[in-house]
């Protein structure tokens, strides 16, 4: 195929209706022939690239973490130029009604006054001065996050995973066992070994929190899942805090960046006997769970076979 490959690039992750991100540059340009890079050794236009980019800066990211490089950026365009290539591909359609609900919402969320139906002019000149282009291009720029979303779920409903009743069970440990903590971070291990040694009377540590209440963190009273997962603190070292009692100091253990050392405030064990009730909706996440795993293990494969090379975009 010597050709531009021109397919739509219409195709969110949750509501449109969250947040603009509306500092954008100037990445809508039309009847841009030039070619932007390609996958599957199939050419994709400069249009379609600047449309994908358009998306995601006017938007803001709807699915994963938010791009904080200018590459993670052009990662995101490029991951969802080739969903877009493979929406297309799948003949996933997005209707009129769909693209209107998610405009009615938008517009809602920002109380605009007009009727955005009736009053074509208003809304126009809005989207122009909100987001620099015309209604018509932002209308399908929701189509295509749109399109994108209903891609992801078919591939992830696509996944049909074995959920043993000991994983159920352990979701439901991680997410029912839960903490209350206060924190201090430090950033290399002797310093977290300094305090800890002064520290680990609870009395000391009480003491200190009284003469300066903000030294300490405190997460709030979390699951251990929200633990492992937001502040990386290792299972064995947050089962081990859920043994001790209340108002123990615990020894330095790794976080999400450095070293923390705390004192638990409160906790709430879980009941072997509550999963019983319980058992069907923790089989059905930890199911989740692993059909999210194997999108992301689908996606890393797909865009290694499509061999996407870039060209020269940032202009």
């Amino acid at each position: 195929m010597n050709k531009t490959l021109y397919f739509f690039v219409f195709s969110v992750f949750c509501s449109l209706s969250s947040v603009f991100c509306f500092a954008q540059e100037d990445v809508v340009k039309i009847n841009d022939q030039q070619v932007a890079g390609e996958f599957f050794g199939m050419p994709v236009s400069m249009d379609n690239y600047r449309f994908a980019k358009a998306a995601i800066v006017i938007f803001g990211p709807r699915w994963g973490a938010e791009p904080k490089t200018p590459q993670e950026l052009e990662d995101r365009v490029w991951e969802d130029l080739l969903l877009s290539y493979e929406a297309f591909r799948r003949n996933i359609s997005v209707g009129s009604k769909e693209v209107e609900d998610e405009v009615a919402k938008l517009l809602e969320a920002e109380k605009v006054t007009f009727d955005w139906k009736k009053d074509k002019d208003a809304y126009g000149k809005w989207v122009t001065e909100r987001v620099k282009e015309p209604a018509q291009a932002f209308e399908n720029q929701i189509m295509h996050l749109l399109q994108l979303q209903k891609l992801r779920m078919q591939v992830i409903d696509s996944f049909v995973p074995q959920v043993t009743e000991e994983e159920a069970y352990q979701e439901y440990l991680d997410q029912y066992n839960t903490l209350s903590l206060e924190l201090v971070q430090f950033d290399d291990i002797k310093a977290a070994e300094d305090f800890y040694n002064k520290m680990k009377n609870p009395r000391v540590w009480e003491k200190k929190g009284k003469k300066d209440p903000k030294f300490a963190q405190r997460p709030g009273f979390v699951s251990l899942q929200f633990l492992m997962d937001l502040w990386k603190i290792p299972r064995s070292d947050a089962y081990a805090m859920l043994g001790l009692p209340v108002n123990s100091v615990y020894k330095p253990t790794p976080v999400y960046r450095g070293y923390g050392v705390f004192r638990t405030l409160q906790k709430r064990v879980a009941e072997k006997e509550k999963f019983g009730e319980l058992k069907k909706s923790y089989f059905d996440q930890v199911k989740r769970k692993k059909q999210f795993n194997s999108f992301g293990d689908w996606l890393k494969a797909f865009k290694k076979d499509a061999k996407i090379k870039v060209y020269a975009t940032r202009h």
